[in-house]
């Protein structure tokens, strides 16, 4: 399938239940505590796309104009959110997407997120416009696997879809990339621009004269989540260290690492 027939294939995104069931029951108390509700949808890829979806659209006419979940919650009416909620009880399952095994996929995506976060602060990027692309950087990889089981299926027997090597196994085979597939559907929901640049330039941030200083880090955030998921050594770190991505940012692996959420000495 080429990338523009994928691109008209609709699916939906699955929520994680638990924050689904949290969400709900938050919309439904007297007083709704607004930080909780950020909160909760904010652990959430589906549901953070589905707000910015939301957000975006034409009918607030703000389109292109909102890239957080709090910039969302504060144009939206609660029973907009509850809504969107809602349909997402009734979609919820945890084997939804063929080939992805979604609890791992939904703490990768939260750990991307997270290191995209800290590595904005460095680089003077707005941190949580950097959170919210890193938590839903890798949507399409979930589009693929809905419209193309079959061939993902080929590719995860050849690497998993969260192996480092994952974005040039696609674009050898197919000619594109999950990053190539977010960025689409990104554009047609008329996310802000910097955000579809960061999707889609994501997989080379600084290839063929482009300059996307938000691709470059969550490039770098996901490369950290992946060598988590793919237990590195600390000479496995170094030895697949981005480093021209780095130097762009003026960020050596030392101060990558110091970001670092996640216990290395357990997998040297």
């Amino acid at each position: 399938m080429n990338l523009s027939a994928l691109l008209e294939q609709q699916f939906h995104l699955p929520s994680i239940p638990k924050v689904v069931a949290l969400l709900l029951s938050e919309l439904e108390r007297p007083e709704v505590d607004l930080h909780k509700v950020n909160r909760l949808i904010s652990t959430d890829p589906a549901l953070t796309t589905r707000l910015l979806q939301l957000a975006n659209s034409s009918f607030f006419q703000q389109s292109g104009k909102i890239s957080t979940v709090s910039e969302a919650l504060a144009l939206l009416d609660l029973s907009h959110v509850q809504s969107m909620a809602q349909l997402a009880a009734a979609a919820a399952s945890p084997k939804a997407v063929p080939g992805i095994q979604l609890p791992q996929f939904w703490e990768y995506s939260l750990n991307v997120a997270k290191l995209s976060r800290s590595l904005a602060t460095l680089v003077r990027l707005n941190p949580q416009a950097a959170f919210t692309t890193g938590l839903i950087h890798g949507v399409g990889e979930l589009a693929m696997h809905l419209a193309m089981p079959d061939v993902c299926a080929m590719l995860d027997q050849e690497i998993p879809a969260l192996g480092l090597k994952r974005a040039f196994v696609e674009r050898s085979v197919l000619g594109y990339c999950y990053s190539s597939v977010g960025a689409g559907y990104a554009r047609m929901w008329q996310f802000p621009k910097p955000m579809v640049d960061a999707i889609e330039h994501q997989y080379a941030p600084f290839e063929n004269n482009v300059y996307e200083p938000l691709a470059g880090v969550i490039h770098l955030a996901a490369w950290r989540a992946r060598a988590k998921e793919a237990r590195l050594t600390e000479k496995g770190l170094a030895v697949t260290y981005p480093d021209a991505v780095g130097v762009a940012l003026g960020l050596n692996i030392d101060m990558v690492l110091q970001q670092d959420p996640f216990d290395w000495a357990a997998h040297t």
